[in-house]
């Protein structure tokens, strides 16, 4: 087949889940013998030659990232209905692009990544020439807002947040339904998501989950952790990021230092949220800021954890963790997505005091943190590599008469 492909963010080098999931779809296809264009938003800087995306593709076009200003997010939500997301990416240079790319060849398959280009959608059926258009759900966005509303109405200080997430989960109900009766096929990232996204009716839904190479995660020969390090890794200015571990350092942390004096939290992730310096001053809490490589650090921690209270689809943040031997600690909704075996090889805990006790118990169990880890390794390289959910896409192509 020939596919084009659109993404919000540059594939390869990896600074994203959506990022993770699509160069982990575009080197399958490839695998597969797929003759691919990708259309994205980018740093022109990182398509080098040596950027592995010129090999996998036949074609690579990346232009700047439109930036919106909170004004005009402000303005948006003041002086229409549409939902922020509609215009996130909306850039004149982008439609140009892609007219020209439509009218360059026919397509068999068009397939878009994230809600943020559903505004192109329009252009696209204007321009597909018989082909199929399949919309990647990286996330069931209105029940993500909703979500995300419903933790922070809790706060006083967090109300207005939450108002404006309120009126943003109305907007983009109406926006995701609109994309999911428009386009032959959506894929959804759990079964969670397929059920709500299914609630608008049109196009069939597969569940992709996503996916990571598992080999580039294990762990070193002969690798030792630390005793009392806790990691926890993902774009810290993302507010169900930002939730986590100010709910971490406010309610649980506390408890383990009463325990284990001198554990330790590192947060691996670029772009800390100035709210965070309110709740993790002091030796226990570190901020690594953007890394390189998130490996050296999920191969030094005790028990990696994930103490999310808002968010949809499947953590990829959990299955690198799995991947890399974490012996792992995670709320319910952090852990959604994943079927029961992988379930099975993490803790799972809601209630602060909870989330604290599971951390302390694997704190103390050395031997019990390398089996869980092993576990974890093992369901994540089985369920979770891409080798084993390339034939899960190909076979939802099928289903949709592409071969």
């Amino acid at each position: 087949m020939k596919i084009l492909l659109l993404s919000p963010d540059l594939p390869y080098p990896s600074e994203s889940g959506a990022a993770l999931r699509n160069f982990g779809i575009i080197e399958g296809l490839s695998a597969a013998g797929h003759a691919l264009t990708l259309l994205t938003f980018g740093a022109a800087a990182a398509l080098s030659a040596a950027n592995p995306l010129h090999q996998l593709c036949e074609r690579v076009q990346a232009l700047p990232q439109p930036q919106q200003s909170r004004l005009q997010r402000i303005s948006t939500l003041l002086t229409s209905d549409s939902a922020d997301m509609q215009f996130r990416l909306e850039d004149p240079a982008f439609r140009q692009v892609l007219d020209e790319t439509l009218a360059r060849q026919p397509f068999d398959l068009i397939q878009f990544s994230g809600l943020e280009l559903g505004g192109y959608l329009g252009q696209i059926i204007s321009g597909r020439r018989g082909a199929k258009i399949v919309y990647d759900a990286l996330n069931a966005e209105a029940q993500l807002q909703a979500t995300i509303a419903g933790v922070d109405r809790r706060r006083l200080d967090r109300l207005p947040a939450a108002l404006y997430s309120r009126a943003q989960s109305r907007r983009l109900a109406r926006f995701e339904g609109r994309i999911c009766r428009q386009v032959d096929g959506v894929l959804t990232v759990s079964q969670e998501d397929r059920q709500h996204l299914s609630a608008y009716g049109g196009a069939p839904m597969f569940v992709l989950p996503n996916g990571i190479f598992a080999r580039a995660y294990q762990p070193p020969p002969g690798n030792i952790r630390a005793d009392k390090l806790l990691v926890f890794s993902g774009k810290m200015d993302y507010r169900p990021n930002v939730d986590a571990i100010e709910w971490f350092c406010r309610a649980i942390l506390p408890q383990v230092l009463a325990a284990q004096p001198g554990t330790q939290l590192r947060v691996v992730g670029k772009n800390p949220h100035p709210r965070l310096q309110a709740v993790a001053s002091g030796a226990a809490v570190q901020f690594s800021g953007w890394v390189e490589a998130i490996q050296p650090h999920l191969h030094e921690a005790a028990a990696y954890i994930v103490p999310l209270r808002m968010g949809s689809g499947t953590r990829l943040k959990i299955l690198q963790a799995m991947a890399a031997g974490c012996a792992v600690v995670s709320t319910s909704l952090g852990a959604a997505g994943l079927n029961e075996q992988a379930l099975g090889a993490l803790i799972l805990a809601d209630e602060a005091a909870h989330f604290a006790q599971a951390v302390l118990a694997l704190l103390a169990d050395a031997p019990r943190r390398q089996r869980l880890g092993n576990c974890a390794r093992e369901q994540a390289r089985r369920h979770y590599d891409w080798a084993a959910l390339m034939p899960r896409l190909l076979t939802a192509y099928r289903e949709l008469g592409l071969e």
